[in-house]
């Protein structure tokens, strides 16, 4: 349904579905452009894409481009933990938020531009977010992208301020502040739920098992795909989403 534009950044790329849009969109005039973690870019539909003339731009450097998100028309986002992937669409549990939002999306386009025409990524890319606070339909919003804005630090201003329940889905967790914060608020008799992926029980650093360990309630997932949400709920009124794993890489 595009009419001007698709840019899309994403950490890998291998849906079926969405590489046939792009190519359809590219077909139909509309400007599409793509960037990958350069991992990705040796994928069939990196190639695919690239042989239909769409422009494509990677990190080419150790970190990852770990982005998950399309801009649309410059007037919508859809972002969230969910890669445009089959594992990601199929097996996964993954969440998408699509917002409606021409200053949301500025800041999108801001960041992708950043990364496309400028070749700055991660510590590189610190142009400022046009629309760090957008209101939309009453509600607050905030735009954090890591790591130029720092957005773990305001996790832990937000976690320090939760007044009743903190229901966290976390794929990845090695971040000691958040962790502390979360014990933090066990300890003054908040009601703190988790749920982590299986594989990261027994990873290097995990908070996961160190938090089950001092008796905070942490569910470990079943299913044979990822449990691949980045999600804090606060209070049943803040939500935290996005691509950012509660990690020091991230």
């Amino acid at each position: 349904g595009a009419e001007e534009s698709v840019l899309v950044a994403m950490y890998n790329f291998t849906l079926d579905e969405a590489g046939e849009a792009l190519l359809d969109a590219n077909e139909r005039g509309i400007l599409v452009q793509v960037v990958l973690e350069t991992d990705s870019l040796d994928g069939e539909w990196a190639q695919k894409l690239r042989s239909a003339g769409i422009g494509m731009a990677s990190d080419n450097r150790e970190g990852l481009m770990h982005y998950k998100f399309v801009v649309i028309d410059e007037q919508e986002v859809w972002t969230g933990s969910w890669n445009l992937t089959t594992g990601g669409t199929y097996y996964d549990n993954n969440n998408l938020v699509r917002i409606r939002s021409q200053a949301a999306a500025e800041n999108y386009v801001a960041e992708f531009r950043e990364m496309f025409d400028e070749d700055k990524f991660g510590p590189d890319g610190s142009n400022p977010t046009p629309n760090p606070l957008v209101m939309l339909g009453g509600t607050r919003m905030e735009f954090y992208f890591s790591p130029e804005d720092a957005p773990a630090e305001r996790v832990v201003d937000l976690l320090d301020g939760a007044k009743e329940s903190v229901e966290m889905m976390a794929y990845s967790f090695t971040l000691d502040d958040v962790g502390d914060a979360l014990k933090a608020d066990a300890a003054r008799g908040l009601d703190v739920r988790i749920v982590c992926d299986a594989e990261q029980m027994d990873g290097t650093g995990a908070e996961c098992p160190i938090l089950q360990g001092d008796g905070l309630d942490v569910r470990v997932d079943s299913i044979e795909g990822l449990m691949h949400h980045k999600v804090i709920v606060i209070d049943s009124e803040i939500v935290i989403f996005g691509s950012f794993n509660f990690t020091r890489s991230a």
